[in-house]
């Protein structure tokens, strides 16, 4: 009796497997033609190379891509869809196998169902830089759908001439009767405090003050209102095109407290895309806007401010070189926050902005080379900020620190004759 119940367990375990490695030989005969990762409105191709959507990190959506061309594994899908549930915060995330366009080929499909409503808190800016003090931004955002109310609250002394510190506000739509089109409302609310070098330079009681900045700027104000409406429509994957105006109020200190308007048509273009090869991913990401200021939009100022900006990325294994160009010019009498500033986090690193041009210039040229060796890097950044009347100097700027994800530590030498001194910055700048 003994030997009949060990024989009838032997040939149920037998049974069993052969039932999984049926199952496991029928799936091995697919291969991955595409895989397709979608929700409430939005949709991303791994096999296009790149997401405009930028919903999934770098890292996972390279994983997934991955599985393009492999044999078909239904366990590494269970995985995959338990990591992207995490990641994005989906209620749940269910995977389908489609026929492909060949025999023998197959399409993965990762259907994501987001909670109906949900709150995402983010700090899209927390650095610190030895010069120019703290600077931090914070942000929560409410998703009802495809509707994103954001409200935050801002100290920057690190982007413009000035410390602007308030709150920000945000009505976003993603799928504006289209999965095409984005509608977006914002509105920015700021105080500012300035930096003793600018006020010398535009106060006109002060001995450096030049009559000729009143002919390209405006004078230091002390609050800033900003209404802006904008629309994009994804024309193509790679190609955004983006349209709206822009409603500034700022009431400035000279010569006497008075409110003026900067109201502009802004408009833009952005072309995204990332190309993998079997050894090396490019990414290349270009942008140009336009903010052009018209008396038909009821302005105090008239103008036409154009900025363009490349950035090209190479990666091979733990190796990453990246060459980021950026080109500005203003025709016109612009206000100061629309003038170009250089020597922050990001731009001639290690320079102080108030040493370059405490008022900004009306030209503008950048170039930064940096290497990164996994969490390690170096940099390189060089270029000039100057007045359209004025002869521009090039300035140069290099160093090195450490790099993980858009958290940076560095150590920032500006380059010029008679003396070193370095500059620390810690943080992170999205």
């Amino acid at each position: 009796m003994k030997y009949a119940w060990l024989a009838c367990l032997l040939f149920g375990s037998l049974l069993t497997a052969g039932t999984q490695d049926s199952e496991f030989n029928v799936n091995s005969r697919y291969t991955v033609e595409n895989v397709v990762i979608s929700g409430d409105g939005w949709s991303t191709s791994v096999a296009a190379h790149y997401d405009a959507d930028g919903k999934i990190s770098k890292g996972l959506r390279g994983e997934i891509a991955a599985l393009v061309g492999a044999k078909l594994n239904p366990a590494v899908l269970d995985d995959f869809a338990n990591r992207l549930r995490k990641e994005l915060h989906a209620r749940s995330v269910e995977h389908r196998v489609l026929r492909g366009a060949s025999p023998d080929y197959v399409q993965v499909v990762f259907a994501v169902k987001l909670p109906p409503t949900r709150f995402d808190v983010s700090v899209p800016k927390f650095l610190y830089d030895a010069k120019q003090g703290w600077s931090g931004a914070a942000e929560g955002t409410v998703t009802i759908k495809q509707n994103g109310f954001t409200f935050g609250l801002v100290s920057d002394g690190d982007e413009l001439a000035e410390r602007y510190a308030g709150m920000v506000a945000r009505y976003e739509n993603t799928r504006f009767g289209s999965s095409r089109v984005h509608l977006r409302f914002g509105f920015e609310s700021y105080h500012q405090q300035w930096n003793r070098s600018t006020l010398e330079e535009l106060n006109p009681a002060s001995p450096q003050f030049q009559p000729a900045e009143y002919e390209r700027t405006s004078s230091p104000y002390r609050t800033r209102q900003n209404f802006e409406p904008e629309v994009s429509f994804t024309v193509a994957k790679p190609l955004i095109l983006s349209v709206g105006t822009s409603f500034e109020r700022f009431q400035n200190q000279y010569p006497s407290a008075h409110t003026e308007a900067a109201n502009a048509i802004i408009a833009g273009v952005r072309y995204h895309r990332n190309f993998e090869g079997d050894e090396n991913q490019q990414d290349v990401n270009a942008e140009y806007k336009l903010r052009a200021a018209t008396r038909e939009l009821d302005t105090d100022f008239v103008y036409s401010r154009h900025r363009a900006q490349m950035r090209y990325t190479l990666t091979h294994g733990r190796n990453v070189l990246i060459d980021d160009v950026s080109v500005g010019a203003i025709s016109g009498r612009a206000p100061l926050f629309e003038r170009f500033y250089l020597g922050n986090s990001s731009t001639l690193r290690g320079w102080n902005k108030y040493d370059l041009d405490p008022a900004g210039g009306n030209r503008m040229v950048h170039n930064s080379v940096e290497y990164r060796y996994g969490v390690f890097q170096i940099f390189y950044d060089s270029g000039a900020v100057w007045d359209a009347s004025e002869i521009a100097t090039v300035r140069h700027a290099a160093g090195l620190g450490l790099r993980q994800g858009a958290f940076s530590l560095a150590l920032a030498f500006p380059i010029r004759e008679g003396r070193i001194d370095p500059v620390f910055m810690v943080g992170m700048n999205y």
